[in-house]
């Protein structure tokens, strides 16, 4: 490890705070011009604590910024159909603009079922394989939230992704696969690991970003970083922690993203931004309003 090298942390708080300031400036125009403000409804299966947080925090970015935030509580036990059946539910509702299902579900639910269930032009979360596919070839369409603010934050920061080796560990189509795929469009070489493939501390010593999104507490250790790396870090735990040792990697890296800090304030600020374009899109069509 490099040990005069000290890593600068990204700044996802601030980068979020900007965001929210433009939505907020579009939802109240949205308002002024329908009568209504974006509604964005979260289906909500059970009770557990990292969830109802999850759902707390979309609430209260939702209260700040002039958007409405329906709460669908379903019981843990709820079935497959009867989540899809509430999902249909909202997607036929007019006055609802995004609809996002709140994960991780149930083992006993089929989770693609319940994505591929919300319609394409409310699917703000970019779940759906109708969205991944567009995703994979570029095509228009809502992007995974948490992809898109990696991707914002790596812009931000002046991080230019064409001609990088980027590692990805992680394969869930909600995150890892989508960051990739995002990365590849832009003409980055990418790795996709998992957190068991042989030989991981290596691979990832090649890359010039890595991206963790395995949910394996504190996996990436600071000496399988390359020298003055990227390093995206998607994961969050009680205590703070996500998939990479943060103290180690400060030591290695170039940039951080920090948990708490770091990609998460950017996903919800996605999110509620693309409740707003949703409505947009749906209700003021003759307006050309931009991603």
């Amino acid at each position: 490890m490099s040990m005069g090298n000290h890593a600068r942390l990204m700044n996802g708080t601030s980068l979020a705070r900007t965001l929210l300031v433009q939505t907020t400036e579009r939802a109240e125009s949205f308002r002024s011009r329908t009568g209504r403000a974006p509604c964005l409804a979260v289906v909500l299966l059970g009770s557990a604590s990292v969830a109802m947080r999850h759902a707390y925090m979309k609430r209260v970015r939702c209260d700040e910024s002039g958007l409405v935030l329906r709460l669908v509580h379903l019981p843990w036990a709820a079935t497959s159909s009867e989540v899809m059946a509430a999902v249909v539910q909202l997607c036929e509702d007019p006055s609802v603009d995004g609809v996002f299902v709140q994960y991780p579900l149930p083992a006993h639910v089929d989770e693609r079922a319940v994505f591929d269930a919300i319609g394409p032009e409310k699917d703000v979360d970019g779940v759906t394989s109708l969205s991944l596919t567009a995703t994979a070839i570029g095509a228009p369409g809502f992007r995974s939230c948490t992809a898109a603010a990696i991707l914002l934050l790596l812009d931000h920061y002046g991080v230019e992704l064409e001609g990088l080796h980027a590692v990805v560990i992680g394969t869930s189509p909600t995150l890892g696969l989508p960051t990739g795929m995002m990365m590849l469009t832009r003409r980055a070489t990418v790795t996709f690991c998992r957190a068991e493939t042989p030989d991981l501390p290596a691979i990832v010593q090649r890359g010039d970003l890595v991206v963790a999104a395995v949910g394996r507490p504190k996996l990436v250790r600071g000496e399988w970083l390359k020298p003055e790396s990227v390093v995206i870090d998607a994961g969050y735990y009680s205590g703070s922690v996500g998939d990479v040792d943060t103290d180690e990697a400060m030591f290695a890296a170039s940039l951080v993203s920090p948990v708490p800090g770091g990609v998460g304030p950017v996903t919800i600020a996605v999110l509620l931004h693309q409740t707003v374009v949703a409505a947009e899109r749906r209700c003021l069509p003759e307006v050309d309003y931009s991603d």
